[in-house]
């Protein structure tokens, strides 16, 4: 019986290994969590550079002021851009150096859509465009009901051809995930379906959010917080990173 109870034991720890993968990628130590079988959740990046680490914390300090809060949003959105693009689709070329002709690789077909939540994820635009200076920009326009603390759209412009290209959805601050969730649908409704989200810091429950209402979305994150206060706000977090970025605390 002891025999049979430890082998039973051993099968169920092998079951809930193949259920979870996790995978270290030691040249970004960025860290990705998924599931393995049929209804795997989205995958989470938490890329966790120590350049990014020690610009997010900069950040994180009450003394820091706009000015610096904004060059370090856009220095993280940049390396965390290196990530987000690490499995780029690739096409051989035609060209010729200096020496010799030769076969190149370069990135194939359209290129990428970066599309912020207004106001805050405006930040990390300029971040992307410097690695990608051929995508688009389009906008979706949120704010946070003060009382509800629920998201109220007012502005969507997107590019004409946004479907046909990755979209990187872009907010510094991933929350309740209200949103996140909104603008994601709004994406989908476009007829957008290679969608990627990127944020600076996350609550859980904000990660829950996204992957139960958008189970296809991958996330970028520099990092995971412990919980939301009971003003729905980050914690420990940076505080209001709209109001970081624009001075308007």
């Amino acid at each position: 019986d002891f025999e049979q109870a430890v082998e039973n034991a051993d099968e169920e720890w092998n079951l809930q290994l193949s259920k979870v993968e996790v995978m270290h990628r030691s040249d970004t130590l960025g860290v990705t969590i998924h599931d393995s079988d049929e209804d795997k959740m989205s995958e989470f990046h938490l890329v966790n550079h120590p350049l990014i680490t020690h610009k997010l914390s900069i950040m994180r300090n009450r003394k820091t002021g706009s000015k610096d809060f904004r060059q370090l949003l856009n220095e993280i959105a940049m390396l965390m851009g290196y990530e987000l693009t690490r499995d780029l689709p690739l096409e051989d070329v035609q060209i010729e150096t200096p020496i010799t002709k030769m076969t190149a690789k370069m990135v194939s077909g359209k290129k990428l859509a970066v599309v912020p939540i207004l106001r805050a994820g405006l930040g990390m635009v300029d971040g992307l465009l410097s690695l990608v200076p051929v995508a688009k920009v389009g906008h979706i326009g949120m704010y946070r009901d003060p009382e509800t603390h629920k998201p109220v759209e007012y502005y969507c412009k997107l590019p004409a051809d946004v479907q046909e290209r990755l979209v990187v959805l872009v907010d510094p601050m991933l929350a309740t995930g209200g949103s996140a969730v909104d603008a994601l649908t709004k994406l989908k409704e476009h007829g957008c379906r290679n969608i990627r989200f990127m944020c600076l810091v996350a609550a859980p429950e904000g990660v829950k959010a996204v992957q139960e209402a958008h189970p296809d979305i991958d996330i970028f994150c520099a990092a995971l917080d412990d919980h939301l206060n009971e003003n729905a706000y980050i914690v420990p977090g940076l505080g209001d990173a709209g109001d970081r970025i624009f001075g308007t605390l």
